[in-house]
Formats: C-alpha cells, sequence, structure tokens
C-alpha cells in the first residue's frame, strides 16, 4: 500500500494504465473505483492516482462530478503542486513565447499543451486574461495570478469565465479582475502587420484568437490587390490581415456589431477605412444576399464559430461545415482562393476536408487544395491529446 500525504483514487481492474505511463493526460470517471470516500473528495483536490494493484502513476486533480474525472498534473510522484511547481510551468511556458515572438502578444498557457490542464492565458502587452477551466486551478487561482505576475511582470489579471468547459467542471460563470484594473478600453494588438482592437472585458473568449495568426498570414500573402470578403470575421481576424498586406479592398462580414465595430476601429488605426467596410448579418443569409447581388472575390475566408464542439454534434456541423462551403465557393472569382476554417475538435481534418470539398462541388466548383493551416505554436499540441490540435484551416484554388 502507497503511503502518501495525498489522497489517493485508484484504477479498476480492467483499465489500463498504459495510457496515462505514455503521457495520455485525463482519466475518465468510468475508469475509476468511484467509492464513497472518491465520490465525497472535494472538486480540485489534489490526489495520488494509482492503478488497480495500487502501484503509483501520477499526481492528479480530482472533479468527481465531471466526466473528466482526475487530470494529469505530473507523472512524477514525488512532485508537490505549490507556488514552485506553477512557477516552473509558467517559466517554460514563457520562455518558449520568448523565443517565439517580438511583442508580448500571444497565447502564454495552452492548457494541456504547457502542463497546466484546463489553463488557458492569454497575454495583451501588461495585461493577460486567464481562463481557470478545470477546478483544481479555480482552486489555486491566487497562487496562479501571483507566480503568473512574477514570471511576466504583467500588472493586470483579469479572469474569464465563460464557456462550456467550466460549467462541466461545476464552476461559476463569473468574470473578474484577479490584479490591477480592467482597461478601459479595447487594447490596441499588432499582428501580422495589422492593427486589432481587443475587448478584453466585454468581447469574445479573451478579447482575441490568436490561434489563427499563421493562417491569418497565409491569407495575407495572397491578398495584394485582391477584393476580400471575410466572413465570421469577429473583429477583423483575416480581413485585417489582408488590408496591411495590400488588399485592394475588404469585406467583414459578422453578427455581432461591437465586433463589427472594433474591426472598423482596426481598419481606422491602419489608415485604410476607405478599403474597408462592413455588413452585420447572419453570415448563411449574407452568402446568400451577396450571390444575389453578383458579388465576387478574389479571396473569400469563412471562420465560423465550432459547429461541432461535441460528437454528439457532429453530423450536424459537418453539414454546416458543408453548407458554408458550398454558398462561398460561388463568390470566388475564377482563379480564385476559397479559405475554410474548423476550430471543431471533434471534426477531425480528414472529416472537415471532405465536407469543404463536398460543399465546394455541390457549387459546381473545383480545384486543389493548396495549403492546410494549424494553430500558431503558441498553442503547442499535446501529442496524446487530439483536443489541443482543435484548428484547421484548408485553402482552395477554385
Amino acid at each position: 500500500m502507497t503511503l502518501s500525504p495525498l489522497p489517493v483514487i485508484r484504477l479498476k481492474p480492467k483499465s489500463q494504465p498504459r495510457a496515462i505511463r505514455h503521457g495520455f493526460p485525463w482519466v475518465f470517471d468510468n475508469e475509476l473505483v468511484t467509492d464513497r470516500r472518491t465520490k465525497n473528495l472535494e472538486s480540485g483536490t489534489i490526489a495520488l492516482l494509482e492503478d488497480a494493484a495500487r502501484e503509483p502513476l501520477a499526481i492528479v486533480a480530482v472533479t468527481p462530478a465531471s466526466r473528466i474525472m482526475a487530470r494529469v498534473l505530473d507523472l512524477d510522484i514525488g512532485a508537490v503542486i505549490d507556488d514552485a511547481w506553477l512557477r516552473a510551468r509558467l517559466e517554460a511556458a514563457f520562455a518558449l513565447r520568448n523565443r517565439l515572438y517580438d511583442a508580448p502578444f500571444y497565447r502564454l498557457v495552452h492548457a494541456e499543451g504547457d502542463g497546466l490542464p484546463g489553463v488557458v492565458i492569454d497575454r495583451f502587452g501588461d495585461t493577460v486574461v486567464i481562463q481557470p477551466n478545470a477546478a483544481w486551478s479555480e482552486r489555486m487561482l491566487p497562487e496562479l495570478v501571483a507566480q503568473v505576475q512574477a514570471v511576466t511582470g504583467v500588472t493586470t489579471v483579469l479572469k474569464n469565465a465563460s464557456g462550456r468547459a467550466r460549467l462541466l467542471e461545476g464552476l461559476d460563470d463569473q468574470n473578474a479582475v484577479l490584479a490591477g484594473f480592467a482597461p478601459q478600453s479595447a487594447i490596441p494588438v499588432p499582428m501580422n502587420g495589422a492593427i486589432y482592437m481587443a475587448d478584453l472585458v466585454e468581447g469574445q473568449k479573451t478579447g482575441l484568437f490568436f490561434d489563427q495568426r499563421p493562417n491569418h498570414a497565409f491569407a495575407a500573402r495572397l491578398s495584394h490587390g485582391a477584393r476580400v470578403l471575410d466572413v465570421f470575421s469577429h473583429v477583423g481576424g483575416f480581413g485585417l490581415a489582408c488590408l496591411a498586406a495590400g488588399a485592394r479592398d475588404v469585406l467583414a462580414v459578422d453578427g455581432s456589431e461591437p465586433a463589427l465595430t472594433l474591426a472598423a476601429e482596426g481598419a481606422a488605426r491602419m489608415d485604410r477605412s476607405a478599403q474597408f467596410s462592413i455588413r452585420r448579418g447572419d453570415a448563411f443569409d449574407t452568402l446568400t444576399q451577396l450571390a444575389e447581388e453578383g458579388c465576387e472575390f478574389d479571396l473569400v475566408v469563412c471562420d465560423p464559430p465550432a459547429f461541432a464542439p461535441n460528437k454528439s454534434s457532429l453530423d450536424v456541423g459537418l453539414r454546416a461545415y458543408e453548407r458554408v462551403a458550398r454558398l462561398a465557393a460561388g463568390l470566388v472569382a475564377d482563379g480564385g482562393i476559397l479559405g475554410l476554417c474548423s476550430c471543431s475538435h471533434a471534426a477531425s481534418l480528414d472529416k472537415f476536408r471532405t465536407a469543404c470539398v463536398r460543399g465546394i462541388g455541390r457549387a459546381g466548383r473545383t480545384g486543389p487544395l493548396i495549403h492546410t493551416g494549424f494553430a500558431g505554436p503558441d498553442h503547442p499540441l499535446h501529442p496524446q491529446l487530439a483536443e489541443t490540435g482543435y484548428l484547421k484551416a484548408l485553402f482552395f484554388r477554385l
């Protein structure tokens, strides 16, 4: 029997410990012995995970009411999950970003990909936005904030509590200012030669999507002198990058008026307002209307929200991606480029690509796939967890 100061949870006899030993970071509720003692553990408790033979496997964080009942924090069973442990993980993440970027605008922590399960931290200069999406990180939030400030030197730390993940962990949805003062206006973010306005308080998620940075850059390479349509544009994602690269004109389409206002402000700060226009509306309706108006573009990019956030919604989501591809393909000039994106981890690259090709075909168009893109390196992929590699971007020449 293992002598440990930590509570012990144990795999069922038929559960395979090999995946954990090889680095898989999650243990599901049906893999564990869920006796009364285990069920009564407080959400976010740090525990020792053993196999069915009572051999220690890992230090884990336990959320008894969650489908993901345990998250692996460390395979070193002697690890102590304290300030020093947090600091070491944050220092490793910070060192990587300093090697990647020359400006402090990036994803600092990408959850399991950076060894901090369920934790997302985006940096905007002197401000960071933390999404503590796992119960253990909510319990250790004061320590996490202190170590983030110590490692990066930022003065303002905001908590974003939106998103389905927190609900699954039994956590609240209350945003908060954890250190410093909330920004009173949107923060300008330089990226790919463009200027994006990020609303860190009222904006979607943490205010900006850093994951698309390399895909924005690829689209920008194709946009000099081009007529560009950016659908599901948020604060100007692809459109502003193309504008910075010399696009002739850009139309940004989104359902959010505040997001489009920020996109227009970004174009104004780039002194390109005359070449930038916005249209608010449902993306499917707007694509249909643009076709009825006889519009044509040299580059069309569609970056929708997750149509398939889980396996149960996969079929519906794939049909939505196919519909986007069909409607968008009809707007692309002959020899032009169509970019289609998915942030649904449940939709594999193969399934997403098949849906896109089917939609393009149903629009009566054909053409080769010229580029496949993924999230930037500040969103590192956990090699054992496909969910950390959620983003896909496909570019076709039609």
